[in-house]
């Protein structure tokens, strides 16, 4: 494995995604010896389920558990990994507010690394939970 990457590294790497970028996701916790990452998203108008409405899509969620995941295993192996697999589960609606993500790495094995990820809105309510699987072996 190569050295954790610092905050700094990983956002720099997630600025580099055009799409993460876009959605304007940052890293606020890197926690190495818990392998454990926090990203947030905020609210943008284009992720909002119907114009006005102040209710986010399940799409962005779904791509904030997914990133944070990821990047939960970059942490720890330097590079970039693949998604193999992830699923949501959606737990109460998100209204007018960011995300919050809390990426908690489960296993890095030998082909295939296993994150959970819990989703909090900016009232600390938990509005949902993801696990992914990764390639370990970079992508």
């Amino acid at each position: 494995m190569a050295d954790p990457m610092t905050l700094e590294q990983l956002q720099t790497y997630m600025d580099n995604s055009p799409f993460i970028h876009q959605c304007q996701m940052k890293i606020v916790e890197a926690d190495h010896d818990a392998e454990r990452l926090t990203v947030t998203m905020p609210l943008l108008p284009e992720f909002e389920r119907g114009a006005g409405t102040g209710q986010m899509h399940g799409g962005p969620i779904a791509a904030l558990i997914d990133t944070a995941g990821c990047f939960g295993l970059v942490m720890i192996l330097g590079q970039g990994v693949p998604t193999i697999n992830f699923r949501t589960d959606y737990l109460r609606p998100v209204m007018n507010s960011g995300l919050k993500a809390v990426a908690q790495v489960r296993r890095v094995g030998r082909t295939v690394g296993l994150v959970d990820v819990d989703v909090y809105d900016e009232s600390d309510r938990l509005v949902a939970v993801g696990r992914g699987t990764f390639g370990s072996q970079g992508g």
